[in-house]
């Protein structure tokens, strides 16, 4: 890996003291171990049969960019929340991506889904938030595409959101656009941060501290090779369903308090996959549909509180605005199999980075949210780590 890319990771948009600035995602020591966090593979546990893209994330995908904004503040309102941005392309707004989503369990938000669904094309950045402020992000986006010159005034850009209110007061409506302008213009490539940062910041997954997560795999076929990557926002689940490996560890931690009153399967999901394959539109809604299976490796059961969302965009084939006829390239249905396997294990080990990399939070009213012990799972998982 590059300087470049070390210099970039995890940089991120904090509001500190009332002030936005540049800042970066930093280790901490867990209250229940002496464990840094770290990601799942750091720690010698490698799930799935495919192997990792380079930096092992959705900016894997050639020219997908990763920003976040990041708001951890106490007064006047305890917030610990944020957005997420990713670019599927730099030019998004002038030349369309092929694009597809798929809804597992309804309790939740995207929009521009109706358009999404209708012509099969992304033509904007996606932004993942908390519930609240969907409508304000929404909002940004499309006054940052006008700030741009975008041509297309009635854009309909692609927002969605899982509910952070048990750790942030976030019907206070507090991300702003000059927050989520901030995480656009420092989107970047290469390594990016996990955990508590951006529209993570508040999650809560498997009654344990959530948040942001990322993976890639590369799929091989024949003298083709193409990448997945994953970036998912955890905030669902309970203790007792959580699997790594195939391995029951929500059950083994019984020693850590639930981040709620009392054990609830609520919160939701949104899983945004990336590949470099020559999808269109539908299969991409294909692939999309696998984040599924991933999530339910993990140990979701797709609860009925629960808005589980995914959304699939490949970066092969380019829509260029005000052309009446594009030459496109498609990946034969029949040779899909190996992105299918990809979506699944890049999903499941995006949210396990999520889980391994998310720090205690405390919030609103005292609650705090545990960051999974590392050092119970790596002693967990001990007969996976030397198969």
């Amino acid at each position: 890996m590059g300087k470049e890319n070390d210099r970039s990771a995890g940089r991120s948009a904090i509001i500190q003291d009332g002030k936005l600035k540049a800042g970066r995602a930093k280790a901490h020591e867990t209250t229940s171990g002496r464990m840094k966090r770290s990601r799942l593979r750091d720690l010698g546990i490698a799930i799935g049969r495919l192997s990792p893209g380079r930096n092992n994330a959705i900016t894997d995908v050639a020219g997908v960019r990763v920003g976040y904004s990041t708001l951890c503040v106490d007064k006047p309102h305890v917030l610990r929340t944020g957005v997420t941005v990713v670019w599927p392309q730099p030019d998004i707004f002038r030349s369309a991506v092929f694009a597809g989503s798929c809804c597992f369990n309804g309790y939740g938000e995207l929009t521009g889904a109706l358009w999404l669904a209708e012509q099969g094309l992304l033509t904007s950045p996606i932004a993942l938030t908390n519930t609240c402020c969907v409508g304000a992000v929404r909002d940004a986006l499309c006054a940052y595409a006008v700030n741009s010159d975008v041509r297309d005034p009635t854009l309909l850009p692609v927002v969605t959101e899982t509910d952070d209110c048990w750790l942030s007061e976030s019907e206070t409506f507090p991300i702003t656009r000059e927050q989520v302008f901030a995480a656009l213009e420092g989107a970047t490539g290469g390594r990016i941060a996990e955990g508590n940062v951006g529209g993570g910041t508040g999650s809560i997954c498997h009654e344990l501290k959530g948040g942001t997560g990322t993976a890639s795999r590369v799929v091989r076929q024949g003298k083709a090779s193409w990448i997945v990557g994953a970036l998912v926002q955890a905030n669902y689940g309970l203790r007792s369903q959580l699997t790594v490996g195939g391995m029951p560890v929500g059950r083994e931690l019984k020693d850590i308090p639930s981040a709620y009153d009392e054990p609830d399967d609520k919160g939701s999901i949104i899983v945004v996959l990336a590949t470099t394959a020559p999808l269109l539109g539908k299969q991409c809604e294909r692939v999309a549909r696998r984040a599924a299976l991933g999530l339910g490796r993990v140990g979701s059961i797709g609860a009925n509180s629960s808005g589980d969302i995914f959304l699939c965009f490949s970066v092969h084939n380019r829509v260029p605005q005000r052309r009446s006829v594009h030459r496109i390239e498609m990946l034969d249905p029949c040779s899909m199999d190996g992105l299918f396997a990809a979506a699944v294990e890049a999903t499941e080990e995006a949210i396990l980075n999520a889980l391994t990399a998310a720090e205690t939070t405390v919030g609103r009213d005292g609650r705090t949210a545990h960051a999974l012990p590392l050092d119970a799972l790596t002693r967990i998982l001990a007969p996976l780590r030397f198969r």
